[in-house]
């Protein structure tokens, strides 16, 4: 359970916080959108005091529905962000939160350390290459079709085992190709309703069978909110009650907008044995 970032081996048998940065004026949760590099840069600061193990930048939102963007918009929104938290802070492990493979090299040559694919290679078919090529870890992350079609796409027979057997797929081709570091997203909130959201959630411990390491990203999710009938700024609490069970289920690293509760609830559940 260690994955390679940068020749720093980072042991994720321990649970890590992904702290959430995204360069967008659209994404679903208002606390996250960060449109000035004095914002993104105080935000980086805080995470990385707070305990954050990896910042993930994005430039394009991936709610349900979103506007595509070009891709030389999302560049002109992630390259100037990730050159300005690497230049002050050079010992931080940038996630590039892209399904474009163009994306992700140029973050990578800018100083990402990770990649994070919601599409696993399935919207751009050079994005696997490029991550061999860079030798860098890789998450995929499960959905069908794109943020503008998923919603309708979430009819299952057997829902995790079907996204056992995908991930088994692709898991097999990254290795093909050489790919050393693999961490699979179930992808709450892709193509999945609430239901089916609990549903993986509570089968979460599964994913173990896979080998490698599992990202849970919950954060502030519509699960939550609408289940509370609340908002997503007022989902705070329902996350890290959700984040408890990954964690309890196997989850490796948490996916978060806050990254002080999220380091609070891994401090607490390594006090417990189950």
């Amino acid at each position: 359970m260690t994955i390679n970032c940068k020749g720093n081996l980072i042991d994720l048998s321990s649970p890590k916080v992904m702290g959430i940065l995204n360069t967008t004026p659209d994404s679903f949760y208002s606390g996250s959108r960060k449109t000035s590099l004095l914002d993104l840069l105080k935000t980086a600061e805080e995470m990385l005091a707070q305990g954050a193990t990896f910042l993930d930048i994005g430039g394009t939102s991936t709610r349900p529905g979103a506007d595509e963007i070009s891709e030389a918009e999302e560049l002109d929104r992630v390259v100037p962000a990730i050159e300005a938290i690497f230049k002050n802070f050079p010992e931080s492990l940038i996630s590039i939160d892209t399904y474009r493979s163009k994306v992700a090299a140029t973050a990578l040559e800018c100083g990402a350390a990770l990649v994070n694919d919601i599409s696993a290679g399935n919207l751009d078919t050079k994005m696997m290459q490029v991550i061999a090529e860079f030798q860098v870890p890789y998450i995929m992350m499960h959905m069908r079709g794109t943020p503008q079609t998923m919603k309708d796409l979430n009819e299952y027979t057997d829902l995790t085992q079907e996204l056992i057997f995908y991930f088994s797929e692709k898991i097999r081709a990254a290795r093909d190709l050489g790919i050393n570091d693999i961490i699979v997203d179930p992808g709450f909130g892709f193509s999945k309703n609430i239901e089916q959201n609990f549903e993986l959630l509570s089968n979460l411990k599964k994913f173990e069978n896979l080998g490698v390491p599992i990202l849970a990203g919950l954060s502030r999710k519509s699960s939550i909110y609408k289940t509370l009938d609340c908002t997503p700024e007022e989902a705070l609490n329902g996350t890290t009650v959700l984040n408890t069970m990954a964690i309890a289920n196997g989850a490796n690293i948490l996916r978060v907008h806050d990254v002080r509760e999220a380091m609070e609830t891994i401090k607490l559940m390594s006090q417990l044995t189950f």
